[in-house]
C-alpha cells in the first residue's frame, strides 16, 4: 500500500478537470442526495437521537443539525437499512458542514469497490492519526487553529466555520488500497456538526461563484448555485468559508526532498498552494501519517493577462512539499507564445520562451542551468484536424492558410512551406475563426467545458484566454471588423447554445464580456456572420434555417419557411459576395446547401426560399437497373460544404468531388476527384484559389486559372504507434492506428508513400540501414518486408500467434528482430534480400508489455539484443547473433524502498563505449545499467508522474529523450552529478515514441502527429573533451560473467515474480536442421530418459527436445550418437535407468519452418482462453445434455474414422469427437481435450481409438488420448509430443502406437499398446508429413518426408527397443518435391504421393522405386489402396479412383516398368481439399473429409457424391427457428442462410451470396401469414437486407437500407415491418411488401446495434400506446426501450439505459457485446449482460424505472438466450464455457465442449432445445427435465 504524505485544503484549480463519467445518465452533472432521498420524509433515509431541521443564521437556510454526547448514538443515514444501497456512482461527493464548536463529530462512509468489497472510510477530530486496514481507513481532521498544541486532534474552535469537504472516492481507494472505486454505498453523519447537504458528481467543481470565476480569467468550472454558500456581494467565498479538496493532485506526484520540521510527525499541513510561501517542511515519518487540515483559503491572485503557456500540471500538483515549485505569484506574460517549454533541475521547475528569460526562482542557489535553454525548437509538424477535418481558412491575403493539428494550430505559406505555430492549448481545437481583416484568430478547445483563445495573429500572441459556457465549441464566428465572435456548441444537457462575445476592447487591454447567449432547441451544423451587417448571422441545421440578429444584448433569431423541404438536412450555408458594396441587395442573398444535394437560395430581406435547385444527379444515363429509393440513396450526392465568390459557387460533397458552379448553376465549370469525403471547401480572397479538406486527413488547394491541385498537408487519422528514419534517403516512416503505413521526406515533411491494409494493424516499423526496405510488423502476427523501388512486398512472415509489439534491426543490417504479444522473439536473417527465419524463441518476451518500439533494443555494435521480459519485471541481454542469454536484470528490487514492484517499461542502448543500458521503469525513473554486470550506475527521476514509454540516447551520448504522456523530456545525460532536464509540450495525447535524425540536428516525436524539434545545441566540438563520462570498469571474466548472471556480483538476489527457465539458451529455440557428416546425439530431456510413464499419464519435460549439432572427434563421440550413412541411422536404445550425459551448453537452434504442403495441421487462431475453474453439476444432475453437433473440422488432417464391417463411425468437431450412428444419426460425444483435435486413428480391431489436440494455452504439451470404442471411455492420456500431432497409426498386430509430431517438433515416438509406455523416441532431422506401419510385418513402419522415404525396422532385445533406419532419396523421375502421403498396396508394394501430383509406386523388399505417374495437378494428401484399387485425393479438391490391378507384374519388369498400364476409372470433384478418407474393401464406397467442413458419402458405383456431416465454413453468427419448430435457420461469414431440419439436423434448403457475410437473421412471426409463407430475412456486411421465401426457396426482395453492416435484424409481432440495425448505430424500419425504408433512428448513431427484439403489449400498458414494445441495444453500453404502432406510424421512446463501460478485459479480445432482451416470463422485465463495469446480469424494471436484481457472473458473457418455457437463462463467455443459470431456484450450471468463445445462444420456441455457437460448431443441448 502506498504510504500517504498529504492531505490539503484545496483552492480554485487554474481549469476544470472532468472526468471520464461511468455513471448513468440520470445522475449527470450532480445529484442532491438528500432531495433525491427525500430526506425530510425519513422514509429512505433514518434519523437516530438528537436530530432537528433548524434555521442558519449564515447560510441564511435550513440545516439539519446533529447533536449529543456519544456521536454513535446521534446520526443521519442514508439510505436507512445496511442491506440497501445509495448506488451513486459519481467520481466526488461533496460534503457541506459546520463541525459544532468545542464539539467532535464522525463521518462514515461505506464504499463499494468494483469487485463487490465495501470499504469504510471514516473522518473525524476524535481521530489523533491516520489508521488503514484492508476494508477501513481513518483520517485525522485537524483544525488549524489548533496548530501551536501537541495533540493536533482535538474539538472543533469556537470560530470553526462551513466547510466543503470535496473527496475524491476513486483517488482514496486507489492510493490507500489500490482499490478501483465503484459506487457510495452508504453515509452516516454523526455528531456533533451542521449538515446542509449532500452531493455526488463526476465534475471537479471550484468553491467560487461565477462572478469570481469570472474575475479570475481562468477556466473554472464554478459550483452549481444550489451548491454553494451564500457570498455578499464584492467579496470572496474564500474569506468567509473552508473548501477542503481530499486527496488532491500532489498525493500522485512522487516527493523528493523531505526535510526536517517543527511540526509533530501525526499530521501534514499545507498553505494555499496558488500563495506559494516558502517550502513547507515536514518529518520523514509524515509518510506514515495523513490528516485533513482545515483553513481559510485566500483566493489566488489573477494574472494582469493571461499566459500563453498552458502546463500539463495542475496548480494544486505544483506544491512546495511534492517535488518542482513554480515560484512568484503572477505568471509571466510574454510576447509572442513560441516554442513553450518547461525546465527542470534540482527540484526546481520554471516556464521559458525561446527569446524569453526564466522565471526567477527563489533558492536560485539550488537552479543549475542546462544550457542551451531552450534546447529544441518546434520546426514542423505533420498532420491536420484531430478533432475536426472542416476547419481551414484563407488569409486575407491569400498567401497563408490557417488549420488546427490537434492541440497546436498552423499557419502555413503556400508558396514556400513554411509553418508558423500557435501554441498553448493542452487539447485537440474544435474550431477557428480569423477576421476579415487577418488580425485575431480565435481558437476554441475540444476538451469540456471549452475554453477559448484569442490570438494576435501577426506576432502569435495569446490577447486572452476564457471559458465559454459552452460544454464543448464546435463552430466559430468572427465578424469582418472582429468585434464580434461568435460561437455554437452544446451545454451540460446536450441542448444547442448560442453565444456572442464582445472583442473590440482586446486589442486596448480590455477584456471579453459576454453580449448574449441563447439556448435552442434546433440543430445548428453551421453559423456564419454577414459580411454586410455585422449585428445578423446566419444558422442552418437539420430542417432548419434561421435568422438571426444581435441588437443590443439581445440574440434573437427567426426561422424561415422551408415548405416541402423542412426534412432536409441541411450541412453549411454562405453569404454572396460582391464586387462592388454598394450592390448590398444581392449581397443579402444566402446560399445553403444540403446532404440530398439541394441549394437553396434564401433572401435574407425578405426571409423566404427563392429558389431552389438539385445538383449531382446520381443516376447514371442508361442504367438498365434502377434501385429502390431509400433513405440513404436518391437522386443527389451528400453535399458537405460550399462556398461562394462574386462568379462561382463552389461545393464539396461526400463522393470526393469539387465542383465549381456559376452563379446560375447552369453546368458545372471544373471538378477534381478526391480520395475521400470532402469537409469543407473555401474559395480564396482573390477567388482564383479553392481550399479543400477531406475527412482522410487531406488539405490542399485548387488553382482555377491552370486547374492543377497542390497538396499542403496529409495526416494519419489515429494515433501514430511507432517510427522509424532512414539514414541514407532521409525518410520516416510511420505507422498508425488507421491501417496505413507511410514513408515521408524529412526535407520538405511530404508524403512519398502510402501503405494501407484494410483488415490489420501496422504495430510496428523499421528500415533497412543499407537497403532501400523497409519492415513492417501487424496486429494479425504477420511481419512483412517492401521495397521502396517498386513498391511491392517482398516476403511475409506469419510465425507470430500473437500481435507484433516491436520491430528493431541490427545497424549492420544482419539481423532482425520482431516480438509479439503472446511473448515470442522471432530472430531474422537479414544479410541477403531474401529475409528468412532463423529462429523463434517462445515465452521471451513480456506478453504484458503494451505497444511499444523500445520494448526491443539492438546495441551500436550489433553485438546484444536487450528486451523487456520475460516477466513485466525483468530485461534480458543476449547475444544477438546466438541468442544466447548473457544478463537478466529484476529491475523491481532496484529500489527496495518503494512500495510497488517497478515494471520495466522500455529500453536503450547507450554508444558501445559507454556500455549502457537505459531502462525506463513504472515508477518514472530512468535506470542507467551496466550491460556486463547488471549493476545500476545511475538514476534519473522524471520530475512528471508519468512512466516513460519511449526513450532515445543521441549518438554522443549528450542528450537523452524520454516521452512521459504527453511531454517530451530533454536530459542533460552527460552531466554526472544532477542532471538537467527541460519539458516540452504540444501533443494533445500521449506520445508513443521519440527519436533523433541521422545527423542528431532534429528530434521527431510522433503519438497524435508527428512533431520535428530542431536541437539548437552546439556542435560537439564547442563542448570540453571532459563531458563523456568514463565507460565503466574491465569487462567480467568468463566466471565473473556467470557469477554477474545469477547474482554473485551485485545483482539483487530477488527472484522474478513470475517464473522463468533457466538455462543457457532461449526457451523454447528450437534444433538446426544436420548437415553432412555431422554427428547427432539427443539430449538428456528426450525420449523416456527423463520422463516416468505410467497409465495414469505422463509428467512434462522440462523442455523442448533438441538435436545437437558437433564435431566427428572419434569413437568416443560415436558411442553416445550414430552418424548418417549410406546404410541409415542406428538409434540405440535409451534405459530408464541410465539418464543421458550429453552437454548442453553450446545449442545452435533454428526455429521450424512450416513445409510447403497442405498435409500438415495448423491449428485455428484463437483469441479465447480456457477457464481455469468451472462449476460442472453433479452426476445426474445435468440440467443440459448434448444431443447432436452440427460441423466436421476441416481444418483436421486424418480426422475421420469409418469401419464398414462394424458400422463404427467417428470424426471430430473442434475439441470433441463425434461418434455417430450412420443408421439412426444418434450421436456420442467424447469430452476431454484441452485444445483443437488434430488426427484420428482406430485400431485394426476397432475396439480402440485414439486421438490428438494440439498444444496452447490450455496445455503445454500435445494430449492424446486412448478411447475404449466400445464403452466410450478415456483408458489412458499420453503426453509428449511440443506442438501438434501429425499422424497417428497402429501396427498390424495393434500392439504398438506410433506418434509423429508435425514439422515443429519432429518427433517420431513409438507407444506399447499394452501398458501405453513409451517404448521408444526419435528427433527427427527433417519434417516427416506421413506414417504408416507395414500391414505384413508390425515390426516395420515407413516415413515419408521431404526428399527421402524413411524405412524403420523394430528389434527387440529383452525390454529395450531398436530401430535400424534406412533412407531413400526420392528418384529423379519424381523431381524434387516432397512425398506428402502413402499407403501399403499388395505385398510388397508401397504407393506414395508427391506434392507435384506425382503418385510413385515402391518395392518394400528391394527398397527402390519402380513406377510414378502423374496422377493429379496438386499435392496429393490421401492415399487408399485396397486390392486393385487405388483412391487418390488433392488439393485440388478431386477425388479419383485408379485402376492398378497390373502394377505387381510392373515390378517385375523393374526399371522398364511404364505407367500405361495404370489408368484412372472416375473422379468426383468436391467443394475443398480432401483431408481424410476411408473406404470399405472393395472400394466401392467411402466416406471423405473436405477442408470446406464437409464430410461426404461416395458412391463409386453410381458415381455420387451425398452430403453426410456439413457446416459453415466460417462463423456461425445467427440461429433462428421457425414458430413450429420444424426448421431453423442459421446465417455465417461464409455468406450463406442455411436451413435445417430440427428433427434430423440434416440440411434442407442453402442460400448463398457471395463475397459478403451474413451477421443477422430473422424468422418471420407467426401472425404475420400462413405456415407455408414463412420468411427469412437476413442482414448483410454490405448493408443490404434480403427476404428469402422458405416454400417457394427463392430470394423475394432485396433492400439496402443502410450503408454500413447490418448488426442485427427482427420482425415486428404482426410481421409487416422489418428493423434493422447497421454497424454505426442507425435504425431503419422498413415494409417487406413494398420494399421501401420509411423511418429513420439515429438514437445510437456512434456505436453498432448489437440487439433488436421486438414482443408484443397491451395496448396502454406501461403508460404508452402501441401494439408493440421493442428494445434496441448498442455497443456503446446503452439501451434503448419503443413502444410502437407501425400500422399507424406511431413510435415512442418509452425508456433509456446507460451503463459504465465494461472494464479492460486481460486477454487480448473483443471485447463484450451489449446484450438485452424481454424477460419471456415478465415482459416488463429487461435482462441485460456486457452493460457494466461488472460481470454480472442486470434484471431492469420498466416500472419502477430502476435495477430490481443481479446475478454474479464468472466472466463477461458473449451470449444471452433466455427460456421462453422456464426459468432459465443461457450465457455464453469467451473461456469456452456456457452457463445456464436457473433464475427460480439461484443455482447455475457450466458445461464445457466448446473449442472458442461461445459467441450465440439460443433457446427454441418450445424451450426444449438450446442452440449454442462457438465459431463454425454448432451444439445442440437438450433441456432435461429434472
Amino acid at each position: 500500500m502506498p504510504q500517504p504524505r498529504t492531505l490539503r485544503a484545496a483552492h480554485p484549480r487554474p481549469g476544470p478537470q472532468p472526468r471520464c463519467s461511468s455513471s448513468p445518465a440520470w445522475q449527470h452533472p450532480y445529484v442532491n442526495v438528500f432531495r433525491y432521498f427525500r430526506v425530510d420524509e425519513w422514509k429512505r433515509s433514518s434519523k437516530e437521537g438528537d436530530v432537528a431541521l433548524v434555521t442558519d443564521k449564515t447560510l441564511k437556510s435550513a440545516v439539519y443539525r446533529i447533536r449529543g454526547s456519544v456521536s454513535a448514538s446521534n446520526y443521519i443515514q442514508l439510505p436507512r437499512t445496511s442491506t440497501q444501497s445509495l448506488g451513486l456512482t459519481g467520481r466526488y461527493l461533496y460534503v457541506l458542514f459546520r463541525p459544532l464548536p468545542t464539539k467532535h463529530f464522525v463521518i462514515h462512509l461505506d464504499v463499494s469497490t468494483e469487485d463487490s468489497q465495501v470499504i469504510r472510510v471514516s473522518f473525524s477530530n476524535l481521530f489523533k492519526e491516520f489508521k488503514s486496514s484492508a476494508t477501513w481507513l481513518q483520517f485525522p481532521f485537524v483544525f488549524e487553529a489548533r496548530m501551536s498544541r501537541r495533540d493536533l486532534a482535538g474539538v472543533a474552535p469556537p470560530d470553526a466555520r462551513w466547510t466543503c469537504l470535496q473527496l475524491d472516492l476513486h483517488d482514496i481507494l486507489l492510493i490507500y488500497l489500490s482499490r478501483h472505486y465503484g459506487h457510495l454505498k452508504s453515509v452516516r453523519l454523526c455528531a456533533s456538526l451542521l449538515v446542509r447537504n449532500l452531493y455526488t458528481s463526476d465534475l471537479c467543481f471550484d468553491p467560487v461563484t461565477v462572478t469570481e470565476a469570472r474575475r479570475a480569467k481562468l477556466p473554472m468550472t464554478p459550483m452549481p448555485r444550489e451548491m454553494t454558500f451564500p457570498v455578499p456581494k464584492g467579496e470572496s467565498w474564500h474569506v468567509h468559508y473552508v473548501h477542503i479538496w481530499f486527496p488532491g493532485n500532489s498525493l500522485k506526484v512522487p516527493s523528493r526532498n523531505v526535510r526536517k520540521s517543527c511540526f509533530p510527525p501525526e499530521a501534514v499541513f499545507l498553505r494555499s498552494v496558488p500563495q506559494l510561501p516558502h517550502p513547507a517542511t515536514v518529518s520523514k515519518s509524515m509518510q506514515d501519517s495523513v490528516s485533513l487540515v482545515a483553513q481559510p483559503c485566500k483566493p489566488p491572485s489573477a494574472p494582469r493577462l493571461l499566459p500563453d503557456v498552458s502546463l500539463p500540471y495542475k496548480h494544486s500538483e505544483v506544491s512546495s512539499i511534492d517535488g518542482p515549485s513554480i515560484h512568484g505569484q503572477d505568471l509571466p506574460t510574454w510576447a509572442e507564445a513560441v516554442d513553450v517549454h518547461t525546465v527542470v533541475s534540482n527540484g526546481h521547475m520554471s516556464t521559458h520562451k525561446s527569446a524569453g528569460v526564466p522565471m526567477p526562482l527563489e533558492d536560485a542557489g539550488f537552479y543549475k542551468r542546462f544550457l542551451p535553454d531552450p534546447i529544441l525548437r518546434l520546426k514542423g509538424v505533420i498532420g491536420f484536424g484531430g478533432h475536426s477535418t472542416k476547419w481551414a481558412l484563407w488569409t486575407k491575403d491569400g498567401a497563408a492558410v490557417v488549420y488546427p493539428c490537434h492541440a497546436v494550430i498552423v499557419a502555413l505559406r503556400v508558396d514556400t512551406g513554411e509553418q508558423r505555430f500557435f501554441l498553448g492549448h493542452t487539447d485537440k481545437v474544435s474550431a477557428l475563426a480569423l477576421d476579415g481583416r487577418s488580425l485575431l484568430l480565435a481558437s476554441a478547445q475540444a476538451q469540456p467545458p471549452s475554453t477559448v483563445r484569442l490570438w494576435d495573429f501577426q506576432t502569435g500572441g495569446c490577447l486572452s484566454l476564457f471559458w465559454s459556457p459552452v460544454h464543448t465549441v464546435c463552430s466559430l464566428s468572427f465578424s469582418g471588423s472582429g468585434a464580434l465572435l461568435c460561437g455554437v456548441g452544446k451545454d451540460h444537457h446536450g441542448r444547442t447554445v448560442v453565444v456572442a462575445w464582445g472583442t473590440d476592447q482586446i486589442g486596448n487591454g480590455g477584456e471579453v464580456v459576454i453580449l448574449a447567449k441563447v439556448h435552442t432547441d434546433f440543430d445548428i451544423q453551421t453559423f456564419r456572420i454577414a459580411s454586410f451587417d455585422e449585428t445578423r448571422m446566419a444558422s442552418c441545421g437539420r430542417g432548419s434555417v434561421r435568422l438571426w440578429r444581435l441588437r443590443g444584448r439581445t440574440l434573437r433569431s427567426c426561422p424561415v419557411d422551408l415548405g416541402e423541404h423542412c426534412a432536409l438536412e441541411l450541412t453549411d450555408l454562405a453569404f454572396a459576395q460582391t464586387l462592388d458594396s454598394h450592390r448590398a441587395s444581392s449581397a443579402r442573398m444566402l446560399y445553403v446547401c444540403s446532404r440530398s444535394g439541394h441549394i437553396l437560395e434564401i433572401d435574407h430581406q425578405s426571409m423566404a426560399v427563392q429558389c431552389t435547385r438539385r445538383l449531382l444527379p446520381t443516376q447514371t444515363p442508361g442504367d438498365p437497373f434502377p434501385q429502390k429509393q431509400t433513405f440513404n440513396s436518391g437522386l443527389g450526392i451528400a453535399i458537405s460544404s460550399l462556398s461562394v465568390s462574386p462568379t462561382m459557387c463552389v461545393v464539396g460533397s461526400e463522393d470526393g468531388y469539387l465542383r465549381l458552379w456559376p452563379l446560375d448553376f447552369s453546368s458545372v465549370l471544373l471538378e477534381a476527384e478526391h480520395d475521400g469525403p470532402i469537409s469543407s471547401v473555401s474559395v480564396s480572397p482573390d477567388g482564383l484559389r479553392v481550399l479543400s479538406t477531406t475527412s482522410r486527413g487531406h488539405l490542399g488547394f485548387l488553382d482555377i486559372a491552370s486547374q492543377e491541385y497542390t497538396v499542403l498537408a496529409r495526416s494519419h487519422m489515429a494515433p501514430v504507434l511507432a517510427l522509424s528514419v532512414n539514414r541514407s534517403r532521409g525518410q520516416l516512416a510511420t505507422v498508425s492506428l488507421d491501417h496505413t503505413v507511410r514513408i515521408w521526406d524529412l526535407a520538405t515533411l511530404q508524403q512519398l508513400y502510402d501503405f494501407t491494409s484494410s483488415d490489420e494493424v501496422p504495430h510496428a516499423v523499421t528500415f533497412h540501414p543499407l537497403r532501400p526496405t523497409f519492415f513492417c510488423g501487424f496486429s494479425s502476427g504477420a511481419m512483412r518486408s517492401f521495397c521502396l523501388e517498386n513498391t511491392r512486398v517482398l516476403m511475409e512472415h506469419t510465425h507470430h500467434r500473437g500481435a507484433i509489439t516491436s520491430l528493431v534491426i541490427s545497424p549492420d543490417g544482419n539481423f532482425l528482430f520482431s516480438s509479439c504479444s503472446r511473448g515470442s522473439l522471432v530472430q531474422y536473417d537479414c544479410a541477403a534480400p531474401q529475409c528468412c527465419v532463423l529462429r523463434v524463441a517462445a515465452n521471451v518476451v513480456c506478453q504484458d508489455a503494451c505497444l511499444n518500439p523500445n520494448i526491443l533494443a539492438v546495441s551500436e555494435d550489433s553485438r546484444l539484443l536487450a528486451f523487456v521480459g520475460p516477466s513485466k519485471y525483468t530485461v534480458t541481454v543476449m547475444e544477438s547473433a546466438s541468442l544466447d542469454e548473457l544478463l537478466r536484470v529484476d529491475v523491481s528490487t532496484l529500489d527496495l524502498t518503494g512500495s510497488h514492484l517497478d515494471l520495466a517499461m522500455a529500453v536503450c542502448f547507450s554508444p558501445a563505449a559507454q556500455g549502457h543500458l537505459l531502462v525506463s521503469t513504472s515508477s518514472n525513473k530512468v535506470v542507467a545499467l551496466d550491460t556486463l554486470s547488471g549493476r545500476a550506475i545511475r538514476e534519473l527521476s522524471s520530475v512528471r508522474p508519468i512512466a516513460c514509454s519511449s526513450l532515445a540516447l543521441s549518438e554522443d551520448a549528450r542528450f537523452l529523450l524520454t516521452a512521459t504522456g504527453r511531454a517530451i523530456e530533454v536530459w542533460d545525460y552527460s552531466t554526472q552529478a544532477d542532471p538537467g532536464c527541460q519539458v516540452y509540450i504540444g501533443h494533445s495525447e500521449h506520445v508513443q515514441a521519440v527519436a533523433f535524425t541521422p545527423d542528431q540536428k532534429q528530434v521527431l516525436s510522433v503519438g497524435d502527429a508527428i512533431f520535428f524539434w530542431d536541437v539548437l545545441a552546439a556542435p560537439e566540438s564547442d563542448r570540453s573533451e571532459s563531458r563523456v563520462p568514463p565507460a565503466h570498469e574491465a569487462g567480467l571474466g568468463t566466471g565473473q560473467l556467470e557469477d554477474a548472471v545469477s547474482g554473485a556480483s551485485g545483482l539483487p538476489q530477488q527472484q522474478v515474480p513470475t517464473p522463468s527457465q533457466t538455462s543457457s539458451s532461449p526457451p523454447g529455440i528450437c534444433a538446426r536442421p544436420p548437415e553432412d557428416g555431422g554427428t547427432f546425439s539427443m539430449l538428456e530431456e528426450e525420449g523416456p530418459c527423463k520422463e516416468n510413464h505410467s497409465p495414469k499419464g505422463l509428467r512434462q519435460a522440462p523442455g523442448p527436445p533438441v538435436l545437437i549439432e558437433r564435431e566427428a572427434r572419434g569413437d568416443g563421440d560415436r558411442a553416445q550418437g550414430a552418424a548418417w550413412g549410406p546404410r541409415g541411422l542406428a538409434v540405440p536404445p535409451c534405459h530408464h535407468s541410465q539418464p543421458s550425459a550429453l552437454s548442453t551448453r553450446k545449442v545452435k537452434a533454428r526455429p521450424p519452418i512450416r513445409p510447403d504442403s497442405y498435409k500438415h495441421f495448423t491449428a485455428r487462431y484463437k483469441a479465447s482462453t480456457l477457464a481455469k475453474s468451472i462449476s460442472f453439476p453433479p452426476a445426474g444432475g445435468e440440467q443440459l445434455h448434448l444431443k447432436a453437433v452440427v460441423g466436421y473440422n476441416g481444418n483436421g488432417r486424418s480426422n475421420m474414422v469409418w469401419r464398414p464391417e462394424t458400422g463404427f463411425f467417428a470424426y471430430t468437431c473442434g475439441r470433441l469427437v463425434v461418434v455417430e450412428d450412420l443408421h439412426s444419426g444418434a450421436q456420442q460425444h467424447w469430452l476431454g481435450h484441452p485444445e483443437e483435435i488434430s488426427t484420428l486413428a482406430l485400431s485394426h480391431n476397432a475396439q480402440v481409438l485414439a486421438s490428438a489436440s494440439c498444444c496452447g494455452s490450455a496445455a503445454t504439451r500435445c494430449q492424446i488420448r486412448i478411447w475404449d470404442v466400445a464403452g466410450g471411455l478415456c483408458q489412458q492420456l499420453l503426453s509428449h509430443h511440443n506442438t501438434a500431432v501429425q499422424a497417428l497409426a497402429f501396427s498390424s498386430d495393434d500392439e504398438l502406437l506410433v506418434t509423429l509430431g508435425d514439422y515443429g517438433d519432429r518427433t517420431l515416438a513409438l507407444w506399447s499398446t499394452d501398458t501405453y509406455e513409451l517404448l521408444s523416441s526419435i528427433r527427427l532431422p527433417e519434417p516427416m508429413h506421413g506414417v504408416a506401419f507395414n500391414p505384413w510385418d508390425a515390426g516395420k513402419l515407413t516415413c515419408v518426408g521431404t526428399g527421402a522415404i524413411t524405412f524403420w525396422l523394430l528389434q527387440q532385445r529383452g525390454a529395450d527397443i531398436n530401430l535400424q533406419v534406412h533412407q531413400q532419396p526420392v528418384p529423379e523421375e519424381v523431381g524434387a518435391a516432397e512425398l506428402t502421403s502413402l499407403c501399403y498396396g499388395a505385398n510388397p508394394l508401397l504407393y506414395c504421393g508427391s506434392s507435384s501430383g506425382q503418385v510413385c509406386v515402391w518395392d518394400t523388399s528391394a527398397g527402390r522405386c519402380f513406377l510414378a505417374w502423374e496422377a493429379d495437378d496438386g499435392e496429393i494428401g490421401v492415399l487408399l489402396c485396397s486390392g486393385s484399387r487405388l483412391v487418390s485425393g488433392s488439393n485440388t479438391r478431386r477425388l479419383r479412383l485408379w485402376a492398378v490391378g497390373a502394377v505387381p507384374e510392373l515390378r517385375r519388369k523393374g526399371s522398364g516398368a511404364r505407367s500405361s498400364s495404370v489408368f484412372m476409372e472416375q473422379e468426383l470433384s468436391l467443394d475443398g481439399a480432401i483431408v481424410s478418407a476411408s473406404f470399405d474393401s472393395s472400394m466401392d464406397i467411402g466416406v471423405v473429409g473436405s477442408t470446406a467442413g464437409t464430410l461426404w458419402y461416395i458412391s463409386w458405383t453410381e458415381g455420387t457424391s451425398t452430403r453426410l456431416v456439413s457446416g459453415h465454413r466460417g462463423k456461425v453468427n445467427e440461429v433462428v427457428f421457425s414458430p413450429s419448430e420444424s426448421h431453423c435457420a442459421t446465417g455465417g461469414e461464409d455468406g450463406s442462410v442455411r436451413v435445417w431440419s430440427l428433427a434430423s439436423m440434416e440440411l434442407v434448403i442453402q442460400f448463398q451470396v457471395l463475397n459478403q457475410s451474413c451477421i443477422c437473421l430473422a424468422w418471420s412471426p407467426p401472425s404475420c401469414s400462413r405456415p407455408e409463407q414463412q420468411q427469412v430475412v437476413a442482414g448483410y456486411s454490405d448493408g443490404t437486407l434480403r427476404i428469402f421465401s422458405i416454400s417457394r426457396t427463392a430470394m423475394e426482395l432485396k433492400m439496402h437500407p443502410h450503408r454500413a453492416a447490418l448488426t442485427a435484424i427482427a420482425f415486428s409481432t404482426d410481421g409487416q415491418t422489418v428493423l434493422s440495425g447497421d454497424k454505426d448505430g442507425l435504425i431503419a424500419i422498413s415494409r417487406p411488401h413494398t420494399g421501401m425504408t420509411f423511418r429513420v433512428l439515429s438514437d445510437h448513431q456512434g456505436a453498432p446495434i448489437s440487439t433488436l427484439q421486438s414482443t408484443s403489449k397491451e395496448y396502454g400498458d406501461l403508460g404508452v400506446e402501441g401494439t408493440d414494445l421493442w428494445l434496441a441495444a448498442s455497443g456503446d453500453q446503452r439501451v434503448s426501450i419503443w413502444a410502437s404502432d407501425w400500422a399507424q406510424d406511431h413510435c415512442e421512446l418509452l425508456d433509456w439505459l446507460s451503463f459504465p463501460a465494461p472494464a479492460t478485459l486481460e486477454a487480448p479480445s473483443l471485447p463484450p457485446p451489449s446484450l438485452a432482451a424481454f424477460c419471456p416470463w415478465d415482459r416488463t422485465l429487461l435482462v441485460c449482460v456486457g452493460l457494466g463495469v461488472h460481470e454480472e446480469v442486470v434484471f431492469y424494471s420498466l416500472r419502477q424505472k430502476q435495477v430490481v436484481e443481479k446475478m454474479s457472473l464468472p466472466f463477461f458473457a458473449m451470449s444471452l438466450s433466455l427460456s421462453p418455457r422456464s426459468h432459465l437463462i443461457a450465457v455464453g463467455f469467451a473461456e469456452c464455457i456456457l452457463r445456464l443459470l436457473d433464475c427460480a431456484s439461484g443455482t447455475n450450471q457450466d458445461f464445457a465442449g466448446h473449442d472458442d468463445s461461445v459467441h450465440l445462444c439460443r433457446f427454441t420456441p418450445s424451450a426444449r432445445l438450446l442452440f449454442t455457437a462457438s465459431h463454425n460448431e454448432i451444439l445442440v443441448w437438450e433441456v432435461m427435465d429434472h
